[in-house]
């Protein structure tokens, strides 16, 4: 890789981490649903800022494929595939009645969840911080 855009990274990683913290007040306020969302979000957003500092799109919003498109780019993923399949489950769910047969998305989510969520979200978030330092290193 030639170059990283710096400036694209930061703002995408600081926006992953405004929206983790956002996650976390939704989890003290037993919002389940939205915590597990803004979670996945969060860890959405820290991959996509490590490809839009790397020059790529990472279109779409499957942390596991984009997670796919950055490997493409050399870096190594690690182990990741894990949380990000944790957290692509609560894409649709916890935002739409319809995503289940019966019931509103609230009903379904609980303190268990979120804190899963969250926490996959939180070892994103630190992943692509350090892939920065990787790439930095080369």
């Amino acid at each position: 890789m030639t170059s990283f855009d710096w400036e694209e990274y930061r703002r995408w990683l600081e926006q992953a981490r405004h929206t983790l913290n956002s996650a976390r007040r939704d989890l003290e306020a037993r919002d389940y649903a939205w915590a597990c969302f803004k979670a996945q979000q969060a860890g959405e957003y820290a991959v996509k800022g490590v490809l839009r500092g790397a020059g790529r799109l990472g279109a779409g919003h499957s942390i596991l494929k984009l997670l796919r498109e950055l490997e493409e780019t050399g870096m190594s993923v690690s182990d990741m595939s894990a949380h990000a399949r944790t957290l692509d489950r609560h894409y649709i769910p916890p935002r739409y009645p319809d995503a289940y047969p019966a019931g509103s998305p609230f009903e379904f989510y609980d303190e268990k969840t979120a804190h899963e969520a969250i926490e996959a979200a939180a070892v994103l978030i630190d992943f692509a911080s350090k892939v920065s330092e990787n790439v930095a290193g080369s």
